[in-house]
């Protein structure tokens, strides 16, 4: 498919990301990618979406993809119905980006991956949280080898389950094996106060995971998450860390507003060398991100950069997205790049079957009382 023509793409599902999210952000990389046609299970929403995005909407997969022909299916759904109707997408020949988890049993997404395989379609899921700007320039400044080998990865309520296991895993490399998952998950009576996602006030029960994966070459991940961290005001924190051979990198947040601090040594060795990030925009005033710039204090690479592949080529003729927005839309190119070039999507569904492994078996770990569990991890005995 190597082509600079845009991909035609279809969403598959009416949720709310399809809304919001997808169908303006497709809409938005005209040269990489069109929107063709929405698809829903039901005539009325599927009608509904597919008019407030100027496109057709099909409640036939079918016919959808007679008349409109797309390359590409972004599933957007209810979220327990990801595993069911990504096959689905698959089994119709459709390349597609999946929304997260991949699903939630590990006997679907092997469904999904194989059927991938039989039909000779590409899988990219929408797993975001490394893709960020902030997480993209860390992640070139352990690329450029100033840290040296990172030893120990944290995620520290940085994101739940499997979005956090991604960030964790980023650090040390998705190419690092996991072996072993030892979780703590225990339940808490919280005291009464407003929940931001419901618009509720009361008394509340949060559920806290803990885990420790070990790595085939000794290096380890943390994971730490509480299921009240996205609104509410008691657990305000946000940290993923890094621990490597020559620094470190922390974040430090409350809620949205994070710092970052990465740190090298100074000369001497006696003190840390704190390295400056900056955010470069397209004007003085604003405008879209141009990239991330870490000014590092090295002799030999005083700057490493992160250049944001959507940047406006015109100033002020372009999408000024936020962080989020940025890496879903990474997502969506990892597949667009992978099917122009012939190659694999960057992430992509063996990546993403992994983490929700892991998510699983900290979960079994703590059924067995703490226990470790060694991966792979049988898909007949997990933890939902």
């Amino acid at each position: 498919m190597a082509t600079s023509t845009p991909l035609r793409v279809a969403i598959i599902g009416t949720a709310r990301r399809a809304s919001y999210l997808y169908g303006p952000l497709v809409k938005a990389l005209p040269r990489e990618v069109e929107l063709v046609s929405v698809w829903g299970r039901r005539e009325e929403p599927a009608r509904a979406l597919g008019e407030s995005l100027g496109v057709p909407g099909f409640s036939d997969l079918d016919q959808l993809l007679r008349q409109t022909a797309p390359q590409i299916g972004i599933v957007s759904v209810n979220y327990h119905a990801n595993g069911e109707v990504g096959l689905l997408a698959v089994e119709h020949g459709l390349n597609v980006l999946l929304e997260t988890p991949i699903a939630h049993r590990l006997a679907e997404a092997d469904a999904i991956i194989s059927a991938a395989r039989r039909n000779g379609v590409l899988i990219e899921v929408a797993e975001q949280f490394h893709r960020r700007p902030l997480e993209q320039i860390k992640l070139a400044l352990i690329a450029s080898g100033l840290f040296g080998r990172v030893h120990t990865a944290f995620n520290d309520f940085a994101g739940h389950g499997y979005h956090g296991v991604s960030v964790m895993r980023s650090y040390l490399g998705f190419d690092a094996r996991p072996v072993q998952v030892t979780g703590a998950v225990r339940e808490y009576d919280l005291s009464a106060h407003w929940s931001r996602l419901s618009d509720t006030n009361g008394p509340r029960v949060e559920t806290q995971e803990h885990g420790i994966v070990d790595f085939a070459d000794g290096r380890l991940g943390i994971i730490h998450w509480t299921d009240v961290a996205y609104d509410s005001a008691l657990r305000w924190w946000r940290s993923s860390r890094f621990l490597a051979e020559k620094g470190m990198g922390i974040s430090m947040g409350v809620g949205l507003d994070v710092d970052e601090r990465l740190s090298l040594l100074m000369p001497g060795g006696e003190a840390p060398r704190f390295i400056t990030l900056e955010r470069r925009w397209e004007r003085v005033d604003g405008g879209a991100l141009v990239g991330m710039f870490a000014h590092t204090g090295d002799r030999d690479l005083p700057i490493v950069r992160w250049d944001n592949p959507f940047r406006p080529l015109l100033q002020g003729h372009g999408a000024q997205w936020h962080d989020d927005e940025i890496g879903v839309a990474g997502c969506l190119l990892s597949l667009v790049n992978a099917l122009r070039r012939g190659t694999q999507p960057s992430y992509g569904p063996a990546q993403a079957r992994l983490d929700q492994e892991i998510t699983l078996a900290l979960r079994l770990s703590s059924r067995k009382g703490g226990r470790p569990v060694p991966l792979p991890l049988d898909p007949a005995e997990q933890v939902i």
